[in-house]
This record gives C-alpha cells, structure tokens and sequence, in this order.
C-alpha cells in the first residue's frame, strides 16, 4: 500500500531519516508547527532536492498516518508495558512508513532505520527495532487491510464535528481527502499570460482559475519565480479576492495578510493595498514576496494587531482571512491533526469574533467585507458570520453567485455563502476547506 507521491532518496539516505526524526521529535512531542521546523532546519534545508522530498514526504505521511502507524506497533509488540523511551516510537514510524506507505525496498528501510536508531543512541534497542520492522515486511499489509484509516487517524474530536455539521457520509469524504497529499497551486500575476504559464510549467487550469501543477521539483528553481510571474496559493485560498470584483483603484485593507497571496493578487489586480499582520517577521515575509513580484509600489505594510488597528480614513474594501484551526488544510498540514484541539476552536472563534468587529470599523458606507477561514468547523464561519450579522444591523449579505466561480461544483449554502470541502474538485486533485461570506455595509 503506497501514498500517491513516491519518492525514493539518493545515496543511502541516512541523513534524511535522520532530520526527518528530528522534525518529527519537534512536532509530535515538543509540539512545534510542522511549517516553522521546516523553515528553520538548517540540515533539512541544505539537503539536496531528492532527499529533502524525501524527508518531507516521510514526515508528512507519518504524520497523515499516525493512528494507523499506532495500531500496527501495538500488533507487532507483544509486551504490555508502553514503548520506553517514547522517541523509540519515532523510529518505528519512521520505518514502518517506508515499508507501508513509500517506495522503499523492504532491506533498506530495515537496515537504515536500524542503523539510525545506534547513531541515535538507541543501540539497545535495536534488536526490538529490527524484529518489528520485519513483521511488519510480513504482515503489515495484511494488517492494513484490516483498518479503518478515517477512524484510525483523524482525531474523534474532529470527526465528530464533521459528521455534526456535514452527516457521515460528508464527513467521510473530507477524512479520506485530508489523507491524500496536496498538489501545488499557483496563481499568475498577468492573467493573460495563464495558458503561456501553464504550458512553461507543465500545469492544468482548475475550473476556478489557479493552475495546479502535478510534477515535482524546488519551486524557487521553476521557470519564472525568479521573476516575479507568479506565486505559489491554493485554488481555494485564490477565491476571495475574485469575489471582490473589479479592485483597481480601490482601497483594500488585508487584515491578518501575512505571508501576502492575498496581498499580491489585488496589488496584481490595481488596488492599493494595506497589508496588516501583528508579527513584524511575517510582514517582512511579505515584503520579500511583494519584491519578487514586483508589487511593491502597490503595498502599504502595517504592523498592528487587527483588533485594534484601524486606517486614517474608512476604506472600499476589508479582507479578513481570519486565524483559525486550518482544519481545512490538513492535506498540506497534517500536523494540526495533532497540534490542535477543540479547545483551540473555541479560543480562535473569540479571536474571529474580535477582528470581525473591528474591520467593521474600518470601512466606508457601502463598502464590502469579505470574512474567510481555512476551516472546516462552522462556528469559525456559519456561526461566526451569523453573530457578527446579529450584532451589527448595518451590515448585510451580498449573495455569492454560481457564475462568479464559473458554475464550478463548490458548495454555496442558503445565505449565499461558500463553504468549499476537501474533496471539491476530487476529479482535479481537491482542495483545501475553505469558507468565504461577503458582506455590505450599509
């Protein structure tokens, strides 16, 4: 049983099993976010290009498939005592990923992982190591059939929200999506240069408009990053923008705006853009994006917390893509599986709650307010939207409509909302979850 994207590692590969392990370490037992390790690893990031995809994929699998990489130990160990240490956990993952889930050939995933776990210190260990990586050559598969991978990963907190607010049958479906890999999303700065853009990169157009590329490779080393033609944004994250209409020569407000996909696709499209975000290291992020992309002339940066924050002078446009759980984006970012809970849901929609009402403030009579999140629980949108709406009488919906997203097959709910799934678009690859209100002040 394999994972879509294979990716076998040059040489003997030691060393990216080895960051791999150390990322793991970071994120599973020191809960550090999987991005933040991946951006500041040094050795993950000095690897070369085959064997950090290696790593990459070897982390975010396990990180996928972790309920199940559980099930499997605790068949293949007989003792009832826990694994001791804990980080002896970590090292079976690692290889019973490679095993199961990657195209690694059964000898070198034993063997490495074997000697990984002496150069680790484990050397005691290793004969407990060897045994069950063998029965999992043996058995493992036969093992896996056995499972039910939605139940086995997704934490029951989680599933049992979807199944609240989509059924059984749609939470099932975003669960098997979230266990698939992302594919990569970009969006072109000159939009008459989409099709040229597909074809130099070896991309499809998605009914949405993003183009989504299949093939692999460092993104910095495609054709055209260097200069600035285009950057690297899910479909559905592209989406609130479009709803805006025409921008140029508007005045827009990109509240929380870091690290500037947003940013980019309304300076692309003419507006004047005030890109705020309370983390001065994130805006300088985004600063480098906008230079890249040539943008620059069209961005005011800000650095402020949203729910202070306000401009001189009332604004055309608030865009509020909001912090949320990112429930959505757990095919890019299987680590939220396991770095957030309920309670975190219930913490951001307060957060929600206060920037909400807030860019309220910030804007002109008639001017519009778009509110999205990358998550899939409706108290972070439905809801949210829903209180906000209770509370402020001068505010109102402007329905989104079928032809604004190309009659493509995402979800627009009674309100005239959109509330994208993971498996929207299942025929292209999916996408993340999304939810996007437009709103008029009156």
């Amino acid at each position: 049983m394999t994972d879509p994207q294979m990716i076998t590692p040059a040489g003997e590969g030691l060393e990216s099993r080895r960051i791999a392990y150390e990322i793991l370490e970071s994120v599973l037992i020191q809960k550090q976010p999987l991005d933040h390790m991946l951006e500041s690893h040094k050795a993950f990031n000095s690897l070369n290009t085959q064997d950090r995809g290696f790593a990459r994929m070897l982390i975010s699998t396990t990180l996928r498939r972790k309920g199940q990489l559980d099930d499997l130990i605790m068949r293949a160990i007989t003792q009832d005592k826990p694994l001791h240490p804990e980080h002896l956990r970590l090292l079976l993952y690692i290889g019973i990923v490679q095993i199961l889930f990657m195209d690694v050939s059964d000898h070198a995933a034993v063997n490495v992982t074997v000697e990984l776990a002496k150069m680790l210190g484990f050397e005691r260990q290793k004969g407990l190591i060897n045994a069950v990586l063998r029965r999992m050559t043996s058995e493992g598969a036969e093992w896996i059939k056995r499972q039910d991978p939605v139940q086995a990963n997704i934490p029951p907190w989680l599933l049992s929200l979807w199944i609240d607010s989509y059924g059984l049958s749609g939470a099932a479906q975003i669960a098997e999506s979230c266990l698939s890999e992302a594919s990569l999303d970009i969006s072109v700065k000159d939009p008459k240069m989409k099709l040229n853009w597909a074809q130099a990169l070896e991309a499809t157009i998605l009914p949405t408009g993003s183009l989504r590329r299949s093939g692999g490779g460092n993104v910095v080393h495609l054709q055209g990053f260097d200069e600035g033609a285009w950057w690297i944004q899910d479909a559905s994250a592209a989406l609130p923008v479009t709803l805006m209409g025409d921008v140029q020569g508007k005045t827009v407000i990109d509240l929380c705006a870091a690290p500037g996909g947003k940013t980019a696709q309304l300076a692309a499209a003419g507006a004047t853009v005030l890109a705020v975000d309370r983390a001065a290291k994130r805006l300088n992020i985004l600063k480098e994006n906008m230079a890249r992309l040539g943008l620059s002339s069209h961005v005011q940066t800000h650095v402020g917390d949203g729910g202070e924050w306000l401009p001189k002078e009332p604004v055309d446009i608030v865009l509020l893509d909001a912090p949320c759980s990112a429930t959505g984006t757990i095919r890019r970012h299987p680590d939220v599986m396991h770095l957030k809970s309920k309670r975190d849901v219930e913490q951001l929609c307060k957060v929600q709650a206060r920037l909400l009402d807030n860019a309220a403030k910030m804007l002109k009579s008639g001017g519009m307010l778009i509110y999205c999140t990358c998550s899939l629980q409706t108290e972070e949108g439905e809801d949210q939207v829903g209180r906000f709406l209770h509370d402020h009488a001068d505010f109102k919906r402007l329905p989104i409509t079928a032809p604004e997203i190309n009659d493509s097959p995402l979800l627009i709910n009674e309100e005239g909302e959109l509330r994208i799934l993971p498996h929207h678009l299942a025929a292209h690859g999916g996408m993340d979850g999304f939810f996007i209100s437009r709103l008029i002040k009156s």
